[in-house]
């Protein structure tokens, strides 16, 4: 009588298409075929990515029970693994600081590691052991939410493309330098920093992610970036800053991004270039800049409207603008030097691949309505430009929209769309 259940055809699979089978799965499944036959028993042990997340241990209420089962299974994993191990990720949020750690990644750092992200829960933070600099092969380095210290024996990962550091406890200096010892970086992710000065030099960066309370950022040789997300934070101490400074921000940050290609900027990031900027010739070209967006802009503040204006002119191929305004306006604004437009705005400067605006939290002043009416004459295959405008006045937002409906178009094609929720 033939077999019931048929040949096994799965287990005589090669061991590489059973890696690559396990490695779908979530870690715990992985480990649990150990149980299907004797044949299973260590085919898990050889996979090369490993990744504990919150479902990696049985869930339980009481935080440190869970706690110890994630560190007895990591610790269980690692002990039983075969061979190199190319990712090691923990993502989970009950684990938190423990010795264990420094024995974790002491023996990554024998076994090939090349990606690793460290994530773990709330609680105190965990101090990174410098075996970690010994990790020679790492490609992708990811840290959440702990203290980190550069050896001086420290010579660089040679290998990093990508680094992420989210509420790390760093000095400076040791930012900088690790940045400047990682010769390929090709993204960069710093975010939840404070009162920090920061001097980027990565001549192969292509993708730049800052999140924090920046007193100053340059760009010193950065010449490949591409796309740019920046959010800064302001404080007293670093808007006082901002105000005592003699120099163009916007050449130190902008100056040297030829290739750039979208541009996202957060929280204060226009007040921020702002600075310096009617000092100086800004003789500067971005070619392949399609998308640019930009939060929060004070349009009473018409050095950060030259901040736009600059960039829009200086972009031949932009498709893509999204400007969101500042609900911070005071209510009793000085008369406006609407002059400003004749003087600042070239006769000459058309938008030729502009296609798409949106502009949000518009609450209907003179600079918004100018520079709103400069877009529309300036635009020639525009196709949509959607507003939305502030809820708490009505009125200006009336005399927007007779402003908009009567302005003359270069786009005959062109639809104004006026949002209000």
């Amino acid at each position: 009588m033939g077999d019931v259940m048929g040949p096994d055809l799965i287990s005589d699979l090669p061991q590489s298409i059973i890696e690559s089978i396990l490695v779908q799965l979530p870690i715990r499944d992985a480990v649990r075929t150990s149980i299907l036959s004797s044949k299973w028993r260590y085919k898990w042990s050889s996979i090369t990515q490993l990744v504990f997340d919150d479902k990696c241990v049985p869930f339980s209420n009481d935080r440190e029970v869970v706690e110890k089962s994630v560190v007895k299974f990591i610790t269980r994993v690692l002990f039983l693994h075969q061979g190199p191990i190319h990712k090691f990720q923990i993502a989970n949020s009950k684990l938190q600081s423990c010795p264990e750690i420094d024995q974790w990644i002491l023996f990554l750092s024998r076994n090939g590691i090349k990606e690793l992200v460290m994530e773990l829960g709330e609680g105190e933070f965990f101090r990174i052991p410098s075996s970690l600099f010994n990790c020679g092969k790492l490609t992708r380095l990811e840290l959440s939410r702990c203290e980190l210290d550069l050896p001086h024996s420290f010579k660089g990962f040679m290998c990093l493309r990508s680094l992420n550091l989210h509420q790390v406890l760093i000095s400076p200096d040791a930012v900088e330098g690790l940045i400047l010892r990682c010769p390929l970086l090709e993204s960069l992710s710093l975010s939840y920093f404070d009162n920090l000065a920061l001097t980027i030099c990565a001549p192969n960066l292509k993708c730049l992610y800052l999140e924090g309370e920046f007193k100053d950022i340059c760009l010193e040789d950065t010449p490949l970036l591409v796309e740019i997300s920046i959010a800064m934070y302001m404080t007293d101490d670093i808007a006082e800053h901002f105000e005592q400074s003699s120099n163009c921000n916007f050449v130190k940050f902008l100056g040297g991004v030829p290739n750039l290609e979208r541009l996202v900027g957060l929280i204060y990031f226009t007040k921020y270039l702002s600075i310096g900027i009617d000092s100086v010739h800004l003789p500067i070209m971005y070619n392949n800049l399609e998308t640019i967006e930009l939060h929060q802009v004070n349009f009473e503040d018409t050095k950060e409207i030259l901040v736009i204006l600059h960039l829009i002119t200086s972009s031949p191929n932009l498709k893509e603008l999204q400007i969101s305004g500042s609900s911070n306006i005071p209510v009793a604004v000085d008369t406006p030097d609407l002059d400003f437009w004749e003087k600042e705005c070239l006769s000459d400067s058309t938008l030729n691949k502009l296609k798409i605006v949106k502009l949000s939290e518009m609450g209907g002043w003179p600079h918004e309505i100018e520079f709103t009416k400069y877009l529309l004459g300036r635009s020639p295959v525009l196709e949509t430009l959607s507003i939305i405008p502030c809820v708490f006045d009505m009125e200006n937002n009336l005399k927007m929209l007779i402003e908009l409906v009567k302005c003359r178009r270069a786009s005959t094609r062109a639809e104004v769309i006026f949002i209000h929720d």
